[in-house]
């Protein structure tokens, strides 16, 4: 099986061979493609598939221990908060960013940026609006490439004034 533009494919490169930042990046790449693809990461998919079967595995990848990615997520919510307008109502606890809203308390995962409403730890579904936003209408964030970082602060803030949202949808889950 040739290539594309018609050319063999050359043969493997040993590891020790491939340039570090090469490496990084496309390790990176693979990071973000199977995070992405993992059916973990759809909200919707809540209910753990046809007979609740992939339930633990759903729960486990939304509320599980953080990786590496997140770990540095963490790391930088504990220095961002207290700059932020509603840093006084957010505290970095473990996996999650509590947040106090005027109705409740919220835990957003940091690993998946999925939320738990506070005491019973009742799932919240809140999702990104779909539509033609490009990120320099949404607003310069210094952490390009973080999506998960984008979502979690977007639901802080959202959250932060609980009372004041009118989404039936989000209202009907508090």
């Amino acid at each position: 099986m040739g290539l594309r533009d018609g050319r063999e494919p050359s043969d493997p490169i040993p590891l020790e061979e491939i340039p570090d930042l090469v490496l990084s990046e496309v390790l990176r790449d693979i990071d973000l493609f199977v995070g992405v693809a993992s059916v973990g990461a759809d909200p919707t998919w809540q209910d753990g598939g046809p007979g609740g079967r992939f339930r633990e595995y759903w729960t486990s990848y939304g509320f599980g221990d953080l990786g590496p990615s997140a770990v540095t997520r963490r790391d930088l919510l504990v220095r961002l908060l207290p700059r932020l307008t509603i840093g006084d109502r957010c505290a970095v606890e473990g996996r999650f960013l509590h947040v106090r809203g005027d109705l409740h308390t919220y835990k957003i995962h940091l690993g998946s940026g999925n939320i738990l409403r506070s005491p019973s730890d009742q799932y919240v579904c809140i999702v990104p609006a779909t539509g033609s936003r490009t990120p320099e209408a949404a607003g310069y964030l210094p952490f390009e490439g973080d999506r998960t970082l984008s979502l979690i602060l977007s639901k802080a803030m959202l959250l932060a004034g609980d009372a004041d949202i009118t989404d039936p949808t989000i209202r009907s889950q508090l």
